[in-house]
C-alpha cells in the first residue's frame, strides 16, 4: 500500500459540470447523495450528511448527527416536514448510504424507498409505516415531477458487510449493522424529457442494464481503483455503455470520514486509487466519446447542458 492520496487540485479541469440555470438540477452532496430537484418537486439519493469519523465508525457506535443533517437540508429549503423533497432512495444500506435516510425523511416529510433492508432502517428510526415503501424491481414509481426505476445490482468487491439487513435498526448501532442489503441501480427521469442512472457503488450485474437508456450516467467508483483493470472495463460497459450514456459524472470518491464542512478529499490510497479509476475510465471515455466528469460539491448543477 502506497501512502497518502490522490491529489484532487490536479484534477481540477475536471469539476466542470455546469452550474444549473433552470429545469432539473443535480446537486452533489459526497458520497453517493445526490439531490434531484426542479424546484417544484426533490429526490435525494442516500442522504448521508453526518459523516461520523474512522474511529468512532471503527470502534463505537454511530447515529445520525441532528445539527450535521439539519444543516445540509437547511441549505435547500427542506428541512422541513411540508418540503418538496419527495423520496430518500438508499443505493444500499451500507452506513455511508443510509445511516441517516430515515431521519432525513422524518425531517422533510419524505418517504423511504427501497428495499427490505432499507424498510427496516426505517423502521429503527422510527419513519412511519406508511411513508416506507419496498419497491418492485423494473416498475417505475411516480414523485411528483421524477419517475425513479430501481433494477437489480451489486456491491463492489469486497462488501466489508454483506448480507441483507434481519430486523429493524436502531441507532446509535454499530457499523456492522448496516449491512449491504438490496443494491440498486437507479434510473432517473424528468417529465421534462431528462434522465439519468445513478450507480451508487461501482459492482453491476451482467445484463442487468441491457434495454435501458440513460443520457447522463452517475457513476459510483468507490474501491473500483484496486480492481483489475478488466473489472473496470467490464463495469464501464455494463453501465455506461449498456445505458448509452454520453456524460458520465465520478461520485462515491471522496474521502466520508470527514465532515462535509471541510473541503472534499479523496480515499486515501489504503483504500483505493482514484488515479487508477481515472486514467482507465479516461482511456474508455475518450475512445468512445463520452465525456468524463467530477461533480462540484454543494453547487447545483446541470449535467445535460453538457448534452449540447
Amino acid at each position: 500500500m502506497k501512502p497518502g492520496r490522490p491529489d484532487l487540485a490536479a484534477r481540477a479541469g475536471l469539476f466542470d459540470v455546469p452550474p444549473a440555470t433552470d429545469g432539473p438540477t443535480v446537486t452533489f452532496l459526497g458520497v453517493s447523495s445526490l439531490l434531484f430537484d426542479d424546484g417544484e418537486h426533490a429526490v435525494l439519493t442516500d442522504g448521508f450528511f453526518s459523516r461520523p469519523s474512522l474511529l468512532r465508525v471503527g470502534l463505537g457506535r454511530i447515529t445520525p448527527d441532528a445539527a450535521r443533517i439539519g444543516a445540509a437540508l437547511g441549505r435547500w429549503g427542506l428541512d422541513d416536514p411540508r418540503s418538496r423533497l419527495r423520496a430518500v432512495v438508499p443505493v444500499h444500506t451500507h452506513f455511508d448510504h443510509a445511516l441517516d435516510s430515515a431521519a432525513v425523511a422524518l425531517r422533510t416529510g419524505a418517504d423511504l424507498l427501497g428495499g427490505e433492508s432499507a424498510a427496516r432502517i426505517g423502521r429503527g428510526g422510527g419513519l412511519p409505516e406508511d411513508r416506507i415503501h419496498v419497491v418492485a424491481p423494473g416498475a417505475p414509481v411516480a414523485l411528483g415531477s421524477f419517475s425513479l426505476t430501481f433494477l437489480a445490482s451489486e456491491h463492489c468487491p469486497p462488501d466489508r458487510y454483506p448480507g441483507t439487513i434481519a430486523a429493524p435498526v436502531v441507532p446509535p448501532a454499530r457499523a456492522r449493522a448496516y449491512r449491504c442489503g438490496e443494491a440498486w441501480s437507479l434510473l432517473v427521469a424528468h417529465r421534462g424529457g431528462r434522465t439519468a442512472l445513478v450507480q451508487g457503488s461501482a459492482g453491476f450485474v451482467p445484463g442487468a442494464l441491457a434495454g435501458r437508456r440513460a443520457d447522463v450516467a452517475y457513476l459510483g467508483v468507490g474501491q473500483l481503483g484496486v480492481q483489475e483493470e478488466t473489472y473496470l472495463r467490464d463495469y464501464w460497459a455494463e453501465t455506461v455503455q449498456a445505458v448509452g450514456a454520453r456524460e458520465v459524472v465520478l461520485i462515491h470518491w471522496d474521502d466520508f470520514f470527514r465532515p462535509l464542512d471541510r473541503p472534499l478529499r479523496a480515499l486515501p490510497y489504503a483504500g483505493d486509487d482514484l488515479d487508477v479509476t481515472l486514467r482507465v475510465l479516461g482511456e474508455l471515455a475518450a475512445a468512445q466519446g463520452v465525456g468524463l466528469h467530477l461533480p462540484t460539491v454543494w453547487r447545483r448543477e446541470d449535467p445535460w447542458a453538457l448534452l449540447g
